[in-house]
């Protein structure tokens, strides 16, 4: 809701002309009122900050931060990542923790995957994944980093997983590799991307099953899937949230352990006992320790 839609709801004929002034002001200057203190936006439209809290009031609110949040998410949604980035700048100068609403809708992101996704949705994919002769997964941009950690844990519990990444403009040829019983994984998040999107048309013309993992049953990619897993996105940052899509990511491949039975109990070992024959990772009883700079400790006096 922007702060016009708001005072085209709320019947304002039963407003003072003062009021009715503030409430023309703030219709007017969405910008200033995101961007600037109560009190800030009363010196602009002329007019005490008392009026504001009691425009607030009128209008069914507790306080002028209601309507200030209001302005904010309009703003920020339509001046794309800079106008997103001014909105954080002056929330943090108006004394807003900035680092707590942060993390409060990043917890609430990650919540969310529950009550988005019933058991049996994620099981069901799971399923789907079990069942393909090979699974693509493609995230491109933003969501690139979501396929590659979703094809990683995959890839530990089966060996037919396959990353696309379109490498040297080879989006086109990796798609037209798929065929019928191949099962495409695809990532996006608004603003979608382009590639994405046409390479999900690709698929679907020749026969690939569609998994998607997006942040809306609305998104241009999962129209046409069999399977759509959904994560929320919400950040007050300049760029959207990824922690509540590694969330859904790390549940479906939860979902495929749980359904794998002893295949992937063994898959799971085999993998293991190459890192560990291979040294994969750092051992404090058998590696050296890691050098310490001395800057790294204050001098003792």
């Amino acid at each position: 809701m922007t702060a016009s839609s708001l005072f085209a709801k709320v019947p304002l004929d039963g407003l003072s002309p003062e009021l009715l002034r503030a409430a023309r002001w703030i219709e007017a200057h969405p910008r200033e009122v995101a961007l600037h203190s109560m009190r800030e936006c009363a010196r602009r439209a002329g007019l005490a900050p008392a009026t504001l809290t009691r425009l607030s009031q009128a209008l069914g609110f507790n306080g002028f931060d209601a309507i200030k949040n209001l302005c904010q998410e309009s703003f920020a949604a339509q001046a794309g990542y800079a106008g997103r980035a001014e909105v954080l700048q002056a929330s943090a100068r108006h004394s807003k923790d900035w680092l707590a609403v942060l993390n409060e809708t990043q917890h609430a992101n990650t919540a969310s995957i529950g009550g988005l996704n019933q058991r049996g949705q994620l099981e069901a994919a799971a399923d789907a994944m079990l069942k393909a002769r090979r699974i693509y997964f493609l995230g491109l941009r933003a969501s690139h980093g979501l396929a590659l950690h979703l094809h990683y844990t995959y890839g530990l519990l089966a060996s037919n997983g396959v990353l696309v990444q379109g490498l040297g403009g080879t989006l086109s040829d990796q798609i037209g590799e798929m065929g019928r019983g191949d099962l495409l994984v695809a990532m996006s998040l608004a603003p979608y991307t382009r590639q994405t999107v046409d390479a999900v048309a690709q698929a679907l013309g020749q026969g690939v099953d569609l998994m998607v993992l997006t942040d809306s049953a609305l998104s241009p990619i999962a129209r046409s899937a069999a399977h759509t897993l959904l994560f929320r996105a919400d950040s007050p940052s300049y760029f959207q949230s990824m922690v509540g899509a590694l969330a859904l990511a790390e549940a479906l491949a939860a979902a495929v352990a749980v359904r794998g039975g002893r295949k992937v109990l063994a898959r799971l070992q085999s993998r293991q006992n190459r890192l560990d024959n291979e040294g994969a990772y750092w051992d404090k009883l058998a590696d050296k320790p890691v050098p310490v700079h001395p800057l790294s400790f204050p001098a003792r006096k």
